[in-house]
């Protein structure tokens, strides 16, 4: 019992994502997503991280 208002939010919400006219700037996106300033460089990590999570590394960008 109790859920009856969350429910009714998520739903609302939902609709509204659903149904509402995005109006997305893609090129914005683009220019986000392919920055090249702002990335952290391994300099900038803790070496512990990068000993943690190296084996997961994605392919190299050059």
């Amino acid at each position: 019992m109790g859920r009856g208002r969350a429910k009714a939010k998520q739903t609302k919400v939902a609709r509204d994502l659903k149904y509402r006219t995005h109006e997305t700037d893609f090129g914005a996106l683009a220019n986000e997503l392919h920055r090249e300033t702002g990335e952290t460089s391994s300099d900038d990590v803790d070496p512990e991280v990068l000993e943690k999570w190296s084996d997961y590394s994605g392919p190299s960008r050059d």
